[in-house]
């Protein structure tokens, strides 16, 4: 016999969903602002690297696409990159330093000063996530943040954190899209 679900199930998660789209307007400015850095690189000459696992991880290579390809005009492509979207480099990294240094090894090869390093963590405390952002840091990327409401310890090691105001996972990376395409339309008005 097939399960059966209650009818208002989905209206109370779409309720939920609503409810931390409307908290989250209160980033507003700071998305604007993280639009207008990633701005400022790409029209200086400099790169987008993203990076996050899971969820992050498609989200990481959802935004980047939506870069290099378009959001919702033609123009030129920008230069952004998904650092967990090569599988071979990743199982080797992982493989010969560890899963920790997945990201911050490829941010060493092709991050430079004035590149921005888009760093999602739900929770903000993804031990590769984290070593990415170190690792950006130290070689003068911008580091911009995707959280969720505590930040996790990867709010310390960006110039601005983005902290979806949930604790619910799930409802934290619907948010982490919607930003990604904001920061992409934005960016999309103003570079090209």
């Amino acid at each position: 016999m097939a399960a059966r679900v209650n009818g208002q199930a989905a209206s109370r998660l779409m309720e939920e969903h609503l409810e931390v789209v409307q908290a989250a307007r209160s980033l507003a400015q700071e998305v604007e602002r993280a639009a207008e850095r990633i701005a400022r690189s790409l029209e200086a000459g400099g790169k987008v690297l993203l990076c996050g696992n899971g969820g992050s991880a498609a989200d990481a290579q959802h935004i980047a696409a939506e870069l290099v390809g378009r959001f919702l005009k033609e123009r030129r492509a920008l230069p952004a990159l998904a650092l967990n979207t090569n599988t071979s480099i990743v199982s080797a990294i992982g493989n010969d330093y560890g899963f920790a240094e997945v990201f911050a090894r490829q941010v060493a090869a092709m991050g430079h000063a004035g590149d921005v390093l888009v760093a999602i963590s739900t929770s903000g405390n993804s031990a590769n996530v984290l070593r990415a952002a170190e690792t950006a840091r130290a070689k003068g990327l911008e580091v911009i943040g995707l959280t969720g409401a505590g930040g996790g310890r990867l709010a310390e090691l960006c110039d601005l954190c983005l902290r979806v105001p949930s604790t619910s996972t799930p409802r934290i990376q619907e948010v982490h899209i919607l930003i990604g395409h904001i920061i992409s339309q934005l960016i999309e008005e103003h570079v090209c």
